[in-house]
């Protein structure tokens, strides 16, 4: 005859089991987290795209976002995302969520708009340039709109970080204009080129990105309270790098202690 026997579960194996279990469970949720995250990149992707066509009157699908820093995850918000320009040019948009509180700055590039242009009237020039004033029926005088543009002096090489007297603004050449054409030379401040530029080019927003303004291993200026009637500014460590909006992690050298700051400027941040 065979005798069978039941063993009881020590107390150190059932927490050996325990441990299993949940290495098991997170195993399996790592998938689904992943696929969250990247939820949440293409639900604001899309809703970017949609404002910017609603915005301009271009096609949606037809808008090119630059891609994000692979560091960067998007946190899912509770509120409805809040779209605009915060710079006079149109390549930059900025994306606020209220809840939980995050902003980022996005570097776009709107499809080409080709401008209508009817023909000249009796007796006008037909090369007439962008602005001048025409003569329409009964003689009245009719001036288009003139824009101007961002043209570079002189050759400037891909990795420069960009100077106001690098640019200047002329009236913008005749025929169709180009949307990501940059119109102020404020667009580029805190910019820097991610491509070769000829001199006398119009520089157009695709050319430049935000340049990194806080560098990883730098002290930062950290300004807290302004809002609140009161303001201190603290040395802090940089943790990465960061460009113009982004948030960053610092640390006081003193007490280890880590926090975030949005860069506000060269080696500077606001508290969040």
């Amino acid at each position: 005859m065979f005798t069978f026997s039941v063993k009881t579960s020590t107390p150190a194996t059932s927490w050996l089991q325990i441990v299993c279990l949940a290495l098991v469970s997170a195993f399996w949720a790592l998938p689904a987290l992943a696929q969250s995250g990247s939820a949440t990149s293409e639900t604001m992707a899309s809703q970017v795209r949609e404002w910017l066509g609603q915005t301009h009157g271009v096609k949606a699908a037809e808008v090119v976002i630059a891609p994000l820093d692979a560091r960067l995850q998007v946190q899912h918000c509770n509120k409805a995302l809040q779209v605009d320009h915060p710079f006079s040019s149109k390549g930059t948009v900025r994306v606020r969520c209220a809840e939980p509180a995050w902003q980022l700055y996005l570097q776009v590039t709107l499809p080409v708009v080709v401008a209508q242009t009817s023909a000249p009237a009796p007796g006008a020039p037909s090369n007439a340039a962008p602005g001048a004033v025409a003569t329409g029926p009964g003689g009245a005088a009719t001036a288009a709109p003139a824009r101007n543009v961002v043209v570079t002096k002189r050759l400037l090489q891909r990795g420069t970080l960009v100077q106001a007297d690098m640019l200047e603004e002329k009236p913008a050449p005749s025929g169709p204009i180009d949307s990501s054409w940059l119109s102020t030379v404020k667009d580029a401040q805190q910019a820097e080129l991610v491509r070769d530029v000829p001199a006398g080019q119009p520089m157009r927003s695709s050319d430049i990105r935000r340049a990194v303004l806080v560098k990883q291993g730098q002290s930062v200026m950290l300004t807290m309270g302004a809002g609140a009637g009161f303001q201190v500014t603290v040395s802090m460590e940089a943790m990465q790098d960061g460009r113009l909006g982004e948030q960053v992690r610092l640390k006081n050298p003193e007490t280890g202690r880590l926090v975030t700051g949005v860069v506000t400027g060269a080696n500077a941040a606001k508290g969040i």
